[in-house]
C-alpha cells in the first residue's frame, strides 16, 4: 500500500513525543516507534544533514532503494541501523531549523530521539561487560592504578590488545590514551588546591579524562587561571560526567554519577561560584543533559548547575576586558597554530572562547578547522565504531593538514587522540598552549612533542 493511500504522515508531533526520561510516555514503545517514524519522515523530506553520519546516509539509502520513499514500510532492522549508526556528535541537531532550542512546532531532536530508544534498549536488554567497563572511566582509572603501570604496558602488546577486542570489545588498533599514575584530585590535594569549605569565585571540574589520563591539562588550566587573578578553587569527589554510560541509554548509572557531581559541585554555585570545565563533552552534560536526565528529586539543582557551568575558556574570556586579565605573555609559539573546534562544544553555541583566547597571544592568529573528528565519546574505541569514525574524521584530518601549521590546538583531549592516530599530530589544549606563553620559554623547538602523562614519568 503506498503512502498517499494511507495518508500523508504529520510533521508535527505525535502524542508520544517526549524527550524526558522522568515522563511515562517516554518509555512507551509505541510512543516512541510513531515518532520514530514522524521524524524519519521530516528528515526525509529535508535532507539537510545529509552530510553528516552514516544514520542520515543509511536512512535516506533505504528509502530511495528499497522502500520508494515510504518511510512506514521501514523494517525493525532497518530502523535499528539507522540509529545504531548516530555517535551524538550532535551536529544534525545544531544544524536542523526544527528543533525545540529554536522554538520550532516541529520539536526535532534526532540525537535525543536516538537516546530515547537506546535507554529502552538498556533497560529491557542491559548492556555488555565490555559496555559496561567502558561507561565507568573512573573505574577503569582506578584498576589501571592498581595495575602499577602495567595497563599502559599491556596495551601496547599486540595478542592483549586482540584479547581487549574479543572481551570488551574495543578495536585493537585503536590509539588509546595511557592511564596516570595518580589523579588530578590527588595533586590537587598535594598541592593545596582542594577547597576546605565552599566558595571562591568558581571551581575547576576537571573530567574524568584529566582526572586519570592527563592531568597535566588540568594543571595548565590552573596555571592560566591563576595567572588572570580567578579566585579558583578544586573540589574533591567528582566523577565522571556520564557521557559514556548515556551512549548506551544506561540511564541508572547517569544519574548515579550525576548525583555525586550534583553532591560536589552543589555547595560551590550556592556559594556563588562557576563551575568550570575542561571538557566540552562534560560541560555539555551539565549544561544541556542532566536537567532532563536527573532523578526527579534532582531537577532543580540540575538546574542550578546548568545556570553555573561555563567552559573554561569561554569564562576566561569574559573577564577579558577587565584589569586582571592578563596579557603579559613570555613566549609565543614559533609554530603557526591551527585550531580543531570540537563538535560538543559546537552543540553549545557558546562560540570557541578557547581559540580566541590563544589569539591574545601576540603574532598568533588559529586557521579553525570545523569538521568533526570522529572520536565522539568511547564510539571510536569500538570495534564497529572504529573504521566508522576513522571515514567521518576524514574531512577533519584533511582539513588539519591543508592548513600548513604544524601547532595543532583543540578544546578536546579525545579529540587530540583522534589527530594523532590518524593525521599524525597531536594537538595540545587551549590551556596549555597559554600556559606555556606565561612562561620564560615555555615552546619547544618542535610541535611534535604532545604533553607527557604520569605514566610515562611526569610529575608535573
Amino acid at each position: 500500500m503506498s503512502a498517499e493511500s494511507e495518508g500523508a504522515i504529520s510533521y508535527l508531533p505525535t502524542p508520544g513525543l517526549s524527550y524526558d526520561p522522568g515522563s511515562e510516555v517516554y518509555w512507551d514503545q509505541a510512543a516512541l516507534d510513531a515518532e520514530i517514524t514522524r521524524v524519519f519522515e521530516v528528515c526525509h523530506g529535508c535532507r539537510m544533514c545529509f552530510k553528516y553520519c552514516d544514520s542520515f546516509k543509511s536512512l535516506f539509502r533505504i528509502l530511495d532503494e528499497d522502500h520508494d520513499g515510504d518511510v512506514r514500510k521501514v523494517t525493525l532492522a532497518e530502523r535499528d541501523e539507522v540509529l545504531d549508526a548516530c555517535f551524538q556528535c550532535k551536529l544534525c541537531e545544531v544544524e536542523c531549523p526544527y528543533t525545540p532550542h529554536l522554538g520550532h512546532e516541529f520539536q526535532l531532536d534526532f540525537p535525543a530521539l536516538v537516546h530515547r530508544q537506546r535507554a529502552q534498549r538498556h533497560r529491557s536488554s542491559g548492556s555488555s561487560f565490555g559496555d559496561r567497563v567502558l561507561a565507568d572511566p573512573d573505574g577503569a582509572g582506578r584498576m589501571a592504578r592498581r595495575s602499577l603501570g602495567l595497563a599502559n604496558a599491556l596495551n601496547k602488546v599486540p595478542l592483549h590488545r586482540v584479547l581487549m577486542e574479543k572481551v570488551l570489545g574495543v578495536h585493537r588498533d585503536k590509539l588509546l590514551p595511557p592511564f596516570a599514575s595518580t589523579t588530578f584530585e590527588r595533586q590537587a590535594d598535594s598541592a593545596g588546591r582542594i577547597a576546605s569549605e565552599p566558595g571562591g569565585e568558581a571551581v575547576l571540574f576537571p573530567t574524568c579524562y584529566v582526572q586519570n589520563n592527563e592531568p597535566e591539562i588540568g594543571q595548565h588550566a590552573l596555571e592560566v587561571l591563576d595567572a588572570n587573578q580567578v579566585d579558583v578553587r578544586c573540589a574533591k569527589g567528582l566523577a565522571c560526567c556520564g557521557m559514556p554510560a548515556w551512549e548506551q541509554g544506561d540511564l541508572p548509572s547517569v544519574q548515579k554519577q550525576a548525583r555525586l557531581n550534583l553532591d560536589a559541585l552543589e555547595p560551590f554555585v550556592d556559594a556563588g561560584a562557576q563551575v568550570l570545565v575542561i571538557n566540552p563533552t562534560c560541560s555539555l552534560m551539565f549544561r544541556e543533559e542532566y536537567p532532563k536526565l536527573v532523578a526527579p528529586e534532582d531537577r532543580e539543582r540540575a538546574e542550578k548547575l546548568a545556570a553555573a557551568t561555563r567552559d573554561v575558556g569561554q569564562y576566561l574570556w569574559s573577564i577579558r576586558k577587565e584589569e586582571r586579565f592578563n596579557t603579559d605573555f613570555k613566549s609565543r609559539p614559533e609554530q603557526e597554530v591551527a585550531y580543531h573546534a570540537p563538535c560538543h562544544l559546537r552543540a553549545q553555541r557558546v562560540g570557541f572562547k578557547g581559540r580566541d583566547l590563544v589569539k591574545k597571544v601576540p603574532g598568533t592568529d588559529p586557521e579553525t578547522v570545523m569538521q568533526c573528528c570522529g572520536h565522539d565519546g568511547t564510539f571510536a574505541m569500538k570495534l564497529d565504531g572504529y573504521e566508522a569514525s576513522k571515514l567521518v574524521g576524514k574531512k577533519a584530518f584533511d582539513g588539519m593538514k591543508a592548513t600548513d601549521r604544524d601547532l595543532w590546538v583543540t578544546d578536546c583531549p579525545l579529540a587530540a587522540l583522534q589527530f594523532q592516530q590518524h593525521a599524525g599530530v597531536r594537538p595540545i589544549h587551549p590551556m596549555t598552549l597559554l600556559a606555556r606563553a606565561y612562561r620564560e620559554d615555555g615552546f619547544p623547538s618542535t610541535q611534535d612533542d604532545p604533553p607527557v602523562t604520569q605514566a610515562e614519568g611526569s610529575d608535573s
